[in-house]
């Protein structure tokens, strides 16, 4: 699934479960979990009745945070 396609899967609160944002940025949910548990890499989340969301602008600033070798436009 793409990533416009994990988008649409955003509810209407605008959040997404881990196992979305996780194929939104192609890592597996397990990853996602253990980055969040031992802080090795920060996105923001919320913690809703227990429940963990993201926000697909915090995804997104994490993606171009981590970009690598990019050339200057």
């Amino acid at each position: 699934m793409d990533a416009e396609a994990t988008f649409q899967k955003i509810a209407p609160s605008g959040l997404m479960k881990p196992e979305d944002a996780a194929e939104y940025l192609q890592i597996s949910a397990n990853t996602l979990c253990v980055w969040r548990s031992t802080n090795r890499k920060r996105i923001p989340y919320v913690k809703i009745g227990g429940h963990v969301r993201y926000r697909r602008q915090d995804l997104d600033a994490f993606i171009t945070d981590n970009l690598r070798n990019a050339e200057a436009a």
